[in-house]
């Protein structure tokens, strides 16, 4: 038997599963709400999900103090800030700590700074944030252009639109790793009810609890077809079939409909729930059959009313790839030349634990299949490639690489440079040369042999010291993960998620997490 968003016609008995699966009930097809609710000017509905009115009621008031802190710093820091208002001392201070702040708060809710679409999840709220100062800084210059504030120094404005800026971006991630810790503790998530076939739900299942900071927890399935075929299959929720959707979204106390795969591509179906949703407070989202696609790559193009999503090809070229180039080799210069004189007493530690070579080369494949030498600091005993063939049995990595946790080879010393990723700076050496660069894929050892499948699309780049496997878990990760999250990178490369890795690198080093 098999269902579909519409309810069924006829009634059947209830069906209760061996295991995780739930029940199996056909409602009549009677309507029971109207298609469509009347539309209010002052009034919206209320949300079923409640999480964000206080994230967002906290940083509004963050966002304020954020802006008067940056107009105090910036008059006490210049003497001569409010020059162009001697004769009003206190028009100053009203336009610097109510006016300028407030500006700052409309324009914000303007670019969707304050949408719960964008909260506490990816780099959309920034992104709003930066758009927002653009404006601020040309509101202020044509405001001061209009009434010919001549005398107002021009630095003391730049000064309190850069910091403002920081401190918005500061404070508002600040709060974002306090979101962060309540959704590892069950509080403030999104409870989810996955919609279509048991493949495709348990699929994006997997892809959003990979990461508990998103805030999406699922709490039930309901089965668009296949039920009969799965009613032995162990589930991780459960399992629903032949209810009504909107009702069926109360009792598990649900507050979000996500409609997945195949599911999502009958329009009639989906306009119909949509319609039976509108005025209950339930939000809905669609999880269309294209996974780990994200970003500015996925473009909605509605064609004589059918919404086509347009997949663009990934921007591994043009002027933000070169400037890419440039920042590594530049960062790599300055980053060898500020430790240059702890190599040193590095290179002492390594001698006194096992006397050998101070570093360890290895054949590496790197971009387009191009072999090379990456230097790491020499942190295994000088026998260590003999010593592999005993330990093959205990390797704990599922994929192309060796992994022992408390691998016998390592030396003492080893072990804090692998910890702190110490052992990884000499690679700068490859990112100057142009064989790495400073984000991307780990490279791979030459002596693996070919790379076949999805494996091989990690070679589109040049590979990294750091990227989002590192920050992800690290050694943790099975090869599974691993090689998607490389590919995840290839396909959605940014300057921003650079950036963001690189980031996000300092707090995973600084933890030793999945280091071994």
């Amino acid at each position: 038997m098999t269902t579909s968003l519409r309810r069924p016609q006829k009634r059947a008995g209830q069906l209760r599963s061996v295991r995780e699966l739930d029940s199996f009930e056909i409602i009549p097809d009677k309507p029971t709400v109207p298609s469509g609710v009347p539309r209010s000017t002052w009034f919206r509905t209320r949300r079923a999900s409640r999480w964000y009115l206080p994230y967002a009621f906290a940083l509004v008031c963050l966002d304020y103090s954020a802006a008067v802190l940056a107009s105090a710093t910036a008059i006490w820091t210049l003497e001569k800030a409010s020059s162009g208002f001697r004769d009003a001392p206190g028009l100053f201070n009203l336009i610097a700590y109510v006016f300028l702040p407030l500006t700052w708060l409309v324009l914000l809710w303007g670019y969707g700074g304050y949408d719960r679409r964008f909260l506490g999840v990816g780099t959309d709220e920034y992104k709003r944030v930066m758009r927002a100062s653009w404006t601020v800084i040309a509101i202020v210059a044509l405001t001061a252009l209009a009434f010919k504030v001549k005398d107002l120094s021009r630095f003391t404005v730049a000064l309190v639109m850069v910091a403002t800026l920081a401190f918005l971006l500061m404070e508002r991630y600040l709060l974002r790793r306090l979101l962060y810790v309540l959704r590892s503790r069950g509080v403030a998530v999104n409870r989810l009810l996955l919609v279509g076939t048991l493949p495709e739900t348990l699929e994006v299942h997997r892809a959003i609890t990979r990461n508990r900071a998103v805030g999406m927890v699922p709490v039930a399935i309901h089965l668009t077809e296949g039920y009969i075929s799965t009613r032995e299959v162990r589930t991780p929720v459960p399992v629903h079939a032949g209810r009504d959707v909107v009702s069926l979204v109360h009792e598990v106390g649900a507050d979000t409909i996500a409609v997945c795969g195949a599911a999502s591509a009958e329009p009639g179906e989906l306009r119909r729930l949509a319609w039976q949703l509108e005025g209950t407070g339930i939000d809905l989202v669609v999880a269309p059959q294209l996974t780990d696609i994200a970003g500015p790559r996925v473009h909605i193009r509605p064609v004589e009313g059918l919404p086509l999503l347009h997949v663009e090809e990934p921007t591994l070229a043009g002027v933000a790839w070169l400037v890419k180039n440039i920042l590594d080799r530049a960062f790599a210069l300055i980053g060898l030349i500020i430790l240059l004189p702890f190599f040193p007493l590095v290179a002492l530690g390594i001698r006194m634990s096992d006397p050998g070579p101070i570093f360890f080369k290895q054949l590496r494949v790197g971009r387009e299949g191009k072999q090379f030498r990456v230097w790491k600091l020499r942190t295994m005993y000088t026998d260590a490639e003999d010593r592999l063939a005993s330990l093959v049995d205990q390797n704990e990595s599922d994929g192309l690489l060796f992994k022992i946790k408390n691998d016998p080879r390592i030396f003492r010393v080893g072990k804090f440079l692998r910890a702190t990723s110490i052992d990884e700076l000499p690679q700068l050496v490859n990112v100057l040369l142009g064989d790495m660069s400073l984000v991307g894929p780990r490279p791979l050892p030459a002596e693996d042999g070919d790379f076949l499948g999805d494996v091989r699309r990690r070679l589109l780049v040049r590979p990294g010291i750091t990227g989002l496997w590192q920050v992800s878990g690290r050694s943790d990760l099975s090869w599974d993960d691993a090689v998607r999250l490389d590919l995840y990178y290839v396909d959605n490369w940014s300057l921003l998620l650079d950036l963001l890795t690189l980031w996000r690198t300092v707090w995973v080093v600084l933890r030793s997490k999945g280091a071994y």
